[in-house]
């Protein structure tokens, strides 16, 4: 959705308030729905110095290509909200609880199997995929293929904070029934550090733009502590449920449509817009790719740091 709205006078929801430590959150009622509205970061981080006032062009756009891919995710759109006089720009997340389903992050399911040596936060790849197997939620086969093509599409944004915290699963207590949660929390996909000087090192820089490739960001997850690469960890190949996501991630991904996409979401200067959709592609091209022919038994470009591969 890429109209304008402003959420200034929409009536606050009472007894909902929000975690996290990338801005501001507040739940408002607009057009008989109940959004979470996210604000950018009032400035810099005092422990890290990153400033993440891109985070609610990420969370939407990110969001939405998700659904691009086939993969549902959180309803977002953008609009502004006036405070002591000044204008900022929000990403509305639709509230997918307002129906009295009650949400189960993966890291409070991960606490409940008991014989299991991990704690609920831990990310260790092979932990999780522990957990996926041996929960009851869901059924395995269905929660590990959601997995891999999240951690796919994350690949694909460059997502690095897909924690044990912000994916997972919905119970209806009427049903009495379980699904998986559609994806939210997209907010540290696409950079969101990235002031404009930044973007157009990445523009116009191979050796910036593939540094942001093949080096960072990286995952949240780990293997053997260490966060995993995205292009290390899927040109192995190790896993076959995540190759499989991966052609399937790699297929459904059209830059023409996502392009289109970009193009129509409000508020962005032509800098930023050039600046997602090059990202996208280079990362589409340059880990997917490559990700996408091992899978398929093609005989994979190997691509390294200073890259001149074209972006799509």
């Amino acid at each position: 959705m890429n109209r304008t709205i402003d959420f200034t006078n929409c009536r606050r929801m009472p007894g909902r308030a929000y975690n996290g430590a990338n801005g501001k959150k507040i739940a408002v009622e607009f057009e008989g729905k109940q959004y979470m509205l996210k604000f950018p970061p009032s400035g810099e981080g005092k422990a890290t110095g990153l400033s993440y006032t891109n985070s609610c062009f990420s969370e939407h756009i990110a969001s939405s290509i998700f659904n691009i891919l086939g993969v549902e995710a959180q309803e977002t759109m953008l609009g502004t909200f006036c405070i002591a006089g000044k204008t900022k720009v929000v990403c509305a997340c639709l509230d997918f609880t307002a129906e009295g389903k009650q949400l189960f992050d993966f890291c409070s399911i991960k606490n409940t199997i008991l014989d299991s040596d991990s704690n609920g936060s831990g990310t260790e790849m092979e932990d999780v995929l522990e957990t996926i197997d041996k929960q009851q939620f869901v059924d395995p086969v269905q929660l590990k293929a959601y997995f891999w093509d999240m951690f796919a599409a994350d690949a694909l944004l460059g997502n690095f904070d897909r924690h044990n915290g912000n994916w997972g699963f919905l119970y209806d207590p009427a049903e009495k029934k379980s699904g998986i949660a559609p994806v939210f929390d997209c907010g540290s996909s696409l950079l969101p550090q990235a002031d404009e000087e930044i973007m157009r090192k990445v523009l116009t820089d191979p050796a910036e733009r593939d540094m942001r490739i093949f080096r960072f960001p990286t995952s949240a997850l780990k293997q053997g502590g260490r966060k995993i690469n995205y292009y290390d960890f899927l040109l192995r190949a190790e896993d076959e449920d995540c190759g499989q996501a991966v052609k399937r991630i790699y297929e459904r991904a059209d830059m023409e449509q996502i392009g289109a996409f970009i193009d129509e979401v409000p508020y962005l200067t032509d800098l930023q817009r050039q600046f997602y959709k090059s990202y996208i592609a280079a990362r589409l091209d340059l880990i997917l790719r490559p990700a996408y022919k091992m899978v398929t038994r093609e005989a994979p470009e190997r691509f390294a740091p200073n890259s001149t591969a074209t972006m799509r």
